[in-house]
């Protein structure tokens, strides 16, 4: 149980730190994320609390389920695909991670 714990706030740190990338990139926002963004990532946070799979999957991007409401559904994607590349001069070992466990997990 605690392998899953730790899976879903590794998840949970993942999103936030690329929703603060993206929100300091495209936003101008010092020091903490602007209204919009601030509730994307609480939406994302209790969407990965209240995941049911999180034992068989790693990231929300390997699931086949998709629980996000579309709009918030397309507000975390363009943060992924704008931060997802830029993770790797920012948070270098948490990109490297995530890019190994996903193909690890793809390959299952």
């Amino acid at each position: 149980m605690k392998s899953v714990q730790s899976k879903r706030e590794r998840e949970k740190k993942m999103v936030s730190q690329m929703i603060a990338l993206y929100c300091r990139k495209k936003h101008g926002s010092k020091g903490g994320l602007c209204p919009d963004c601030a509730s994307l990532n609480e939406y994302a946070r209790v969407r990965s609390d209240k995941c049911p799979f999180m034992e068989t999957k790693s990231f929300c991007s390997n699931c086949k389920v998709h629980c996000y409401k579309p709009e918030m559904r397309e507000k975390i994607q363009e943060v992924m695909r704008f931060s997802g590349p830029r993770m790797l001069f920012h948070h270098p070992v948490a990109a490297i991670r995530h890019v190994i466990e996903s193909k690890k997990e793809r390959r299952i």
